[in-house]
């Protein structure tokens, strides 16, 4: 199961479990957020991990970018569009 599969049915069970939904959102209150965010991912059984969930945001956009226009640097990054963190929160 890949980081997005994951976090895709990661999402799908907290929009469904209120009490999921607000453990998930209460590791946005740790020290050290995403840490805290990957190991609830964990315990709840998707391997989830800090490096790979940041390489999966970063790999997808340069895939992106190679599929349009030739591959070049013709459409400049928006914020937070490689950020599969970020993405996860705003979608519950």
């Amino acid at each position: 199961m890949t980081v997005t599969d994951c976090l895709e049915e990661l999402r799908q069970r907290a929009k469904r479990d209120e009490k999921l939904r607000r453990a998930l959102l209460d590791t946005r209150k740790e020290k050290e957020p995403l840490q805290a965010f990957c190991r609830k991912c964990r315990e709840l059984g998707y391997p989830v991990y800090e490096m790979e969930l940041i390489s999966a945001g970063e790999e997808f956009h340069a895939a992106m970018k190679r599929s349009t226009n030739g591959g070049g640097e013709n459409s400049p990054m928006l914020d937070g569009q490689d950020d599969f963190y970020e993405l996860f929160f705003a979608g519950l």
